[in-house]
């Protein structure tokens, strides 16, 4: 039997890559372009740890082969219980962080100011990071003083024209007499503008108002301007203060006023109210204080008004100058950063990518060099020494860095090479779990199995047609979208040297390749969050097309219809009326249909049972099928891992237990086909192998993993006498102590007991999980049927035009939104958890963890 199993092939090329673990020794004058261009190359995850080594003999003596170093290594630990703030480089990490704020100040900048800039994506290797921090922060302070400026600029010119027009507003109000006495008008105060137009002292606003003028009755006012939101309450409030002892009058500006604060336009009224006493007037001043209103002296004098409106219409127009140089100067400063600003955003994004990996590095005692560790693909180590090799005479360091392969104890990150067709499919296996390290991968059968299901629940050729319609168009777009991104966006940070090698970073494409392109300067390529998700599944919706059509052919149902495509039917009415169809049945004549169900099946007495039938054991087959796939992947497994006591007490009653129960039964049903034999299917089992394979399942396991341990550990006191001084050095709690834990056989027992249990039951349920294909396909045909008999064939029955528009636009509609859209969705699920559960449960672990490389390409973009 041993010598059977070990002459089948290994499934390598369904396994995640074989991974290393790597020590890095790095001098420090070459660590941080060392780390720069293991970023560029993105193949090397790097572990957070802190070690502490004495490596001076070591390191210094070139003579000494590398293994000599491991000698020297001691003291590993996690370097967890440190905060961000007591790393080493914690503060190149803040200076970079306070650059990424000046960068979203320029991007918020220019968004407002609605400039579209032209950007160069291309880095500048020779940028010091020193002489990018002061560059920022200079273009920060022009930026923070031209925006002050004109902040002050805007509130003036906002109080100037609220200035001109109550001028023009209010002297409506206002009735000038001869007999009556006037006051003192107010005139624009000189010292507020200088003879260039910039503000050298206070504004309107915060002058002292002037007496207002003051008739022979002692009848005096106030006028100003306030927003028209709050005119109701203001002229309430003033009624209740003055105790109804003034008069209120308003108009509106007709002129929409800019708010400084919020740049946005605001529509404003202008107000009198005339008033007695300087009791009230100082009433009427608080409440205009507290609504914002803003109050100016109007003279009562016609000529002094005119003259006092030139002289606004003057200044105003003056300050509109100043401004249109000043907005001029500030966007010719902001285009000058646009025309950087991705190329800064990429240099600081990559700078504070690296010096957090940095940060995951820790010194030896000599100060002198990094010690880091990481995971990379076996695959990887030439490349690895290559660019070290590389960013080493590029430093001009007299000293290489120092890489090595070490002995992994835990368990190593897990990474499948995907392209553009089967990253969606190994994201959808990723969603319920990582795959263990160099487990089967159940993403590579479902590129074949899950758009398959979903055909069957799904078949209808006219309906997978409008599918493949909309397929088509998202790889026409993908096309398209690939000429803009050139070879700067995608192509040339992806990939590698060796052309046979699709590079991990293609696997974080599916979901941020169009935010990307936004952000590097293609803002019109921006899609909505579903779009986005239909683009990235584009080559799932190609196939499930595809098989839809297929299902739909052997179906014969073209939007419900039945069509003879591949010759006649095997069957005919029993008179030209074809009136008893569906009551006294059709009648054989020739041969079977050559392709799928006989189209003369519609409408038939025994359509209905026929089809359910034929679904309904077609389910079945599938289903078992599916389910003796994921054992045999579970098989496949245990020889990978070399455990013998999964094949024995495991995989060989599990498939003894299945298929004496469901596999006999699908073995009956495929004869009952090819014979056409009338036996019960549902009595006919072979209960006593299923019986005798329980026992099997639960209880030798158990039994022999605890004779292994005993027979393992019986001479491991004395074994210890053997071992090396650095393995009597290792901590308590490290993983070698973890392995050498008691043996809690209760817990292995009732482990056991729940996993037999568990597949006992879930044998019967998950067999009836698959009949779900049946009734989700009968669903679909159904519902087709429906709309096609109940609305567009019977619209079409009426003269009336516009009856047939009508039955027309709805029955699109239903196809649309119903059958396309939700039973899609529907289908979409359905596959979803036969995959997760009833395929996967067999054999996937999913408790691993993702192979996470630095890597520029991979930084994310919303991470500052």
């Amino acid at each position: 039997m041993d010598d059977f199993l070990d002459t089948l092939p290994q499934m390598d090329l369904m396994r995640s890559e074989k991974m290393t673990l790597v020590q890095l020794i790095i001098p420090v004058e070459s660590a941080h372009r060392s780390v720069t261009y293991l970023g560029e190359l993105g193949l090397l995850q790097f572990r957070d740890v802190s070690v502490v080594v004495d490596l001076r003999s070591a390191f210094f003596s070139f003579t000494k082969p590398i293994e000599s170093v491991a000698v020297f290594l001691r003291n590993f630990s996690l370097n967890a219980d440190k905060s961000p703030f007591q790393r080493t480089f914690a503060t190149q990490v803040k200076r970079c962080g306070e650059m990424s704020r000046k960068l979203r100040f320029f991007k918020d900048q220019i968004d407002k100011a609605g400039l579209r800039c032209l950007q160069r994506h291309e880095l500048d290797p020779n940028i010091e990071l020193g002489d990018l921090e002061r560059q920022l922060a200079d273009h920060e302070h022009e930026v923070l003083e031209m925006n002050s400026n004109s902040e002050k600029l805007r509130q003036t010119y906002n109080e100037l024209l609220e200035f001109k027009i109550v001028l023009q507003k209010a002297s409506g109000f206002l009735v000038s007499s001869n007999a009556h006495a006037i006051g003192d008008e107010t005139e624009l105060h000189e010292s507020t503008y200088s003879n260039n137009g910039f503000i050298e002292s206070s504004f309107l606003l915060e002058q002292e108002m002037r007496p207002e003028p003051l008739n022979q009755s002692g009848l005096r006012f106030i006028s100003g301007i306030i927003n028209k939101d709050k005119l109701l309450r203001f002229e309430r409030m003033l009624f209740r203060a003055t105790r109804g002892n003034m008069l209120f009058n308003q108009t509106p500006s007709d002129e929409e006023i800019m708010d400084p604060s919020t740049s946005e336009m605001v529509e404003k009224n202008v107000f009198v109210v005339f008033f007695s006493g300087e009791q009230a007037r100082t009433k009427i001043l608080k409440i205009c204080e507290a609504f914002g209103a803003n109050c100016y002296p109007v003279p009562e004098d016609i000529t002094k008004q005119r003259q006092l409106t030139r002289e606004v219409l003057s200044r105003l127009s003056d300050l509109e100058a100043t401004l249109d140089a000043g907005s001029r100067h500030r966007n010719n400063a902001l285009n000058a950063v646009g025309y950087s600003l991705t190329k800064w955003m990429t240099t600081v994004r990559r700078e504070k990518a690296v010096y957090d990996t940095l940060n995951m590095l820790n010194f030896d005692v000599t100060k002198k060099c990094l010690v880091g560790e990481g995971w990379c693909p076996t695959f990887a180590k030439t490349q690895i020494h290559e660019v070290l090799q590389r960013a080493t005479s590029d430093s001009n360091s007299q000293v290489g860095v120092i890489f090595h392969v070490m002995h992994a104890v835990e368990s190593p990150p897990t990474y499948f090479r995907t392209n553009k067709l089967t990253n969606a499919f190994q994201e959808i296996i990723d969603a319920y779990g990582v795959a263990r390290y160099q487990e089967a991968n159940p993403a590579v059968y479902s590129v074949v199995t899950y758009p398959f299901l979903f055909a069957v629940m799904f078949g209808d050729w006219g309906h997978g047609l409008c599918l493949l319609l909309g397929a088509l168009y998202l790889l026409a777009r993908e096309r398209k979208l690939s000429k803009q991104l050139a070879a700067a966006i995608v192509c040339c940070n992806f990939l590698l040297s060796d052309s046979d090698v699709i590079p991990y970073a293609l696997i974080g494409l599916w979901f941020s390749e169009l935010r990307e392109m936004v952000i590097f300067g293609y803002p019109e390529l921006k899609l909505g969050s579903f779009m986005e998700m239909l683009f990235g599944g584009r080559y799932v919706i190609l196939l499930m097309a595809l098989f839809s059509i297929y299902c739909g052919l052997i179906y014969n149902e073209f939007f419900s219809v039945p069509f003879h495509i591949f010759g006649g039917s095997a069957y005919k009415c029993r008179d030209t009326t074809c009136s008893d169809a569906y009551t006294a049945g059709l009648v054989k004549y020739r041969g079977p249909y050559p392709f799928g169900v006989d189209p003369s099946w519609r409408g038939s007495r025994s359509e209905l049972p026929y089809l359910n039938s034929l679904k309904m054991k077609m389910s079945i087959l599938l289903g078992i099928a599916q389910m003796n796939l994921g054992l045999i992947l579970s098989f496949f497994n245990a020889r990978f891992f070399g455990s013998s006591l999964d094949i024995r007490y495991q995989f060989i009653p599990q498939m003894i237990f299945l298929n004496s129960l469901f596999g006999y039964l699908s073995l009956l049903i495929i004869i009952k086909w090819c014979t056409g034999s009338q036996a019960d299917l549902y009595h006919i089992l072979l209960l006593l192998l299923a019986f005798i394979a329980v026992p099997w399942m639960l209880f030798p396991k158990p039994f022999a993993l605890r004779k292994i341990h005993m027979e393992r550990f019986q001479g491991r006191t004395y074994g210890l006498l053997g071992t090396s001084e650095v393995d009597l050095d290792v901590e308590p709690d490290s993983a070698r102590s973890h392995q050498e834990e008691e043996f809690n056989f209760s817990e292995i027992f009732v482990h056991q007991l729940i996993h037999s249990i568990e597949f006992v039951l879930g044998s019967v349920s998950n067999t009836a999980s698959y009949l779900r294909l049946w009734a989700l396909s009968l669903a679909h045909s159904e519902l087709s049927t429906v709309f096609y008999e109940k609305v567009l064939l019977l619209a079409w029955e009426y003269e009336n035009i516009l009856i047939r528009l009508i039955g027309v636009v709805v029955f699109a509609f239903a196809t649309a939104f119903i059958l396309l859209m939700m039973e899609t969705l529907s289908a979409f699920l359905h596959a979803l958890r036969l995959h997760w559960v009833e395929f996967m449960g067999k054999f996937f672990h999913g408790d691993g963890y993702k192979f996470k490389p630095f890597s520029f390409t991979l930084i994310s973009y919303d991470d500052e």
